[in-house]
């Protein structure tokens, strides 16, 4: 077997947002990074999970991150670059390929995926970053209250290389490096007496863990036959209905999230936009020109491929093999049904759009991870609109690293519970969730970090996980500029001001809200439609 052994002053563990945004920022400020990634595309969520980007509204004003927006706007750039855009849509500055209702920029994942590699490059060139892709985590040494080294193996060739690093990142969709490391962790939902939120569970249950989703790409091409195999799952998901669900999923109608009531959302609609295929819609017609010979194409991120039969944590290999088979075949079966039954042929799963060659997105959509016991864990207490009284805005906390919003949003879970679709004030993000308890020198970077089951759900979507990340990738490059250790900064007051003021100053984060942001946004389901009906 071949064997190798690499040093670095920051090694990534995962290259989803967090990953990526943690890998770039340590790396722009001049430390040495090795990011690790299991999938050939890095960007996670945005990319090999094929899920365009949920965003707050205030996301075009300067209270997003500038490394956030860069990646946004060389996503737009390389649409007015390289597609055959309307003279409208190549000047709308806010351009949305997709035109979509979920997101301002609904975008193919491939195109974020170029955009990544793109951003990352002149690290690569310059031996400042280098990207082991794809590799996947399989052991961690740990030494007292530290990891000494990580482990990872080639997916392609069997390849191990040791991996050596005074901090680590584990920004992996499933908080995977936790258990490698004996990092103490939480999955499923903690109970109500833990953590005192409205909305938890009387009692912790680790099998509450939301639905994933394993989403794929499709252009429609009406008057041509693109139907699939049937799946061999079919007639299960055709036929089975859940306790929770007003039918089987496959149909058009499924439960609105926070009045959890029925509502049919067919394929098509002529009068309005408030259909299936308008809702994650990353490629428009009305954005190109006359000429461009293919057609449109949506993302399927839709409740009825919510996967919630069987949990991915806390249980063995076997089981999670089989829950992420059986998404995949929801899926698939989702397509068939729609191609026949609901009598929409010309449906074409898109492979080149995702990167595979069926169709479906690289990796599953993961919506929990394992999370970390941390020196601070973010409740329903410090953000919930319910809980903390209809004005009285966000708690503050003096470590902050960043800003997010978004509102707290749990899909059916594998307990058998529904949804949980809450108002949320928009947040900070304190440091103190990003360093577990009893590991010095290990940062969280994705969904794992110090949020509880409910407040996950807010902390969870793509522009958080991109600012959890930013922080982490600076933490690393501070601390090794002031020759101290992540807990310390945390600590003491002079370090804390000095990390703030190399966020601040530097990288031109926003670490608080302006006073009066305080009002929950609209459903995420449809963005305002002054922003989605108009080019203007």
């Amino acid at each position: 077997m071949l064997r190798a052994e690499l040093t670095a002053d920051l090694v990534v563990v995962g290259g989803g947002l967090g990953g990526t945004a943690a890998a770039l920022t340590a790396a722009r400020l001049g430390q040495q990074v090795i990011l690790v990634e299991r999938s050939d595309w890095l960007g996670g969520q945005l990319t090999a999970q094929a899920v365009p980007p949920d965003e707050h509204q205030w996301i075009e004003s300067g209270l997003s991150s500038p490394s956030y927006r860069e990646l946004r706007r060389r996503i737009r750039d390389h649409y007015r670059r390289n597609y055959p855009l309307t003279e409208e849509a190549r000047q709308w500055e806010t351009l949305n390929p997709g035109f979509g209702n979920v997101s301002r920029l609904c975008h193919e994942p491939r195109v974020a995926a170029l955009v990544i590699q793109e951003m990352l490059s002149p690290l690569i060139a310059s031996g400042r970053l280098t990207v082991l892709s794809p590799h996947e985590a399989f052991e961690a040494d740990r030494i007292g209250d530290r990891i000494g080294a990580v482990r990872v193996r080639s997916l392609r060739t069997g390849r191990e290389t040791t991996l050596r690093a005074p901090l680590v990142v584990d920004a992996t969709e499933l908080g995977d490096l936790l258990e490698l490391a004996r990092v103490p962790y939480v999955i499923g939902a903690e109970g109500a007496a833990e953590t005192g939120e409205l909305h938890a569970p009387e009692t912790a249950d680790p099998l509450d863990q939301q639905a994933v989703s394993w989403c794929c790409a499709l252009e429609y091409r009406p008057g041509e036959d693109h139907t699939i195999d049937r799946p061999e799952g079919y007639r299960h998901w055709r036929d089975t209905v859940d306790p929770r669900w007003p039918g089987p999923q496959l149909s058009w109608d499924d439960v609105v999230p926070d009045l959890l009531i029925t509502r049919t959302r067919p394929l098509f609609l002529e009068s309005t936009d408030d259909d299936l295929w308008r809702y994650r819609r990353v490629l428009a017609r009305r954005n190109l020109e006359p000429g461009f010979p293919g057609g449109e194409i949506t993302l399927v991120n839709w409740p009825q491929i919510d996967y919630w039969e069987l949990p991915l944590l806390g249980v063995d290999d076997a089981t999670r093999e089989r829950a992420l088979l059986r998404a995949r075949e929801l899926t698939l079966s989702l397509v068939h049904w729609m191609q026949t039954e609901a009598g929409y042929p010309g449906l074409r799963l898109r492979g080149d759009v995702t990167g595979t060659e069926d169709g479906l997105a690289k990796e599953v959509y993961v919506r929990e991870s394992r999370r970390i016991r941390a020196l601070f864990t973010v409740t329903e207490a410090h953000i919930g609109r319910e809980m903390r009284g209809a004005d009285a805005g966000a708690a503050t906390f003096a470590d902050t690293v960043g800003v997010g919003y978004y509102r707290i949003d749990l899909h059916p879970s594998t307990s058998g519970r529904t949804y949980v679709d809450i108002d949320c004030f928009p947040f900070q993000i304190p440091l103190g969730a990003l360093l577990p308890q009893g590991t010095r020198n290990l940062l969280a970077a994705n969904k794992n970090i110090g949020t509880t089951h409910i407040t996950n759900g807010a902390y969870r979507l793509h522009p958080v996980e991109w600012s959890i990340g930013e922080a982490a990738g600076a933490l690393s490059a501070y601390c090794a500029a002031e020759r101290t250790e992540p807990e310390a900064v945390r600590a003491k007051p002079s370090l804390l001001a000095g990390f703030q003021d190399l966020l601040t100053d530097r990288l031109g984060v926003t670490l608080a809200w302006p006073e009066g942001i305080r009002a929950p946004k609209a459903r995420h389901d449809s963005i305002p439609k002054e922003v989605s009906a108009s080019a203007s």
